[in-house]
């Protein structure tokens, strides 16, 4: 039985270590996402180099009845320690699993990789992590081609909608809405969130107190088009939470 063997460069976006001790693991290539399993990897020298987070290089071999690939070796082509702090753990985590949620194997986009490489650097180095993964995570999404809909309410298609949809994660006209409208600084930011420029958006950030509704719209959004993010349970405030922050309506 012939092996098919491949040298793949990625980033370790989800690691889980078996009963048995084995390593599985799912890598983020410009040639789109792997899956592969390290055997004995906790045993091995395979564990240090197959931690989250991790850029590595990596050959696999795969049978043709296996769908599954195996790590025959792995080495690390760079790290970012800071994302071991507790400020920036949890966004540096919910990167990875929205973008594991978002591509799926056998896609190929080295844009989809540069981006989420470029989102776990900025996670790591800037000094407003929270600010880099909500520009990231929408800027992912416009990638994926999901983006919500900004410029008609979702419900009547009145043009110019300002109001949070409380079930899609959408946008809604006055009429349609039960809750208060955008901050003006939020509401610009949703209406040009893919086409502005990373830079752009991270010279002009939406204050702390006004970003709780755009990740209460992201995360109902996403959970509706792709499927539930587990990450943001410890980042996005509830409901009630999120009115309180809100300006106006304490």
């Amino acid at each position: 039985m012939r092996l098919r063997t491949a040298n793949r460069s990625g980033i370790v976006m989800r690691r889980r270590v078996l009963p048995s001790g084995d390593i599985l693991v799912t890598l983020l290539t410009p040639q789109g996402k792997l899956k592969a399993i390290a055997r004995g990897g906790v045993r091995g020298p395979l564990a240090s180099r197959l931690n989250l987070f991790h850029h590595v290089g990596v050959q696999v071999y795969q049978t043709p009845n296996n769908d599954l690939a195996t790590v025959k070796q792995a080495v690390l082509e760079g790290a970012l320690p800071t994302l071991a702090e507790p400020g920036r753990h949890a966004f540096a985590h919910l990167m990875a699993e929205f973008a594991d949620a978002l591509f799926q194997e056998g896609e190929f986009s080295e844009q989809a990789f540069e981006l989420f490489a470029g989102a776990l650097r900025g996670v790591a180095h800037q000094p407003d992590p929270e600010w880099v993964a909500l520009v990231m995570s929408y800027k992912l999404l416009g990638l994926a081609g999901i983006m919500p809909q900004t410029a008609r309410c979702t419900r009547c298609g009145v043009p110019d909608p300002a109001h949070p949809d409380p079930l899609g994660g959408q946008m809604l006209c006055a009429a349609c809405a039960s809750l208060p409208a955008y901050p003006p600084q939020a509401l610009d930011f949703l209406q040009n969130a893919v086409r502005r420029s990373v830079r752009a958006s991270m010279e002009e950030p939406v204050p702390p107190a006004q970003r709780p509704p755009l990740w209460r719209a992201l995360e109902r959004f996403v959970t509706v088009q792709v499927g539930g993010v587990h990450s943001w349970r410890q980042l996005v405030p509830s409901e009630v939470e999120a009115q309180e922050l809100l300006p106006g309506t304490r």
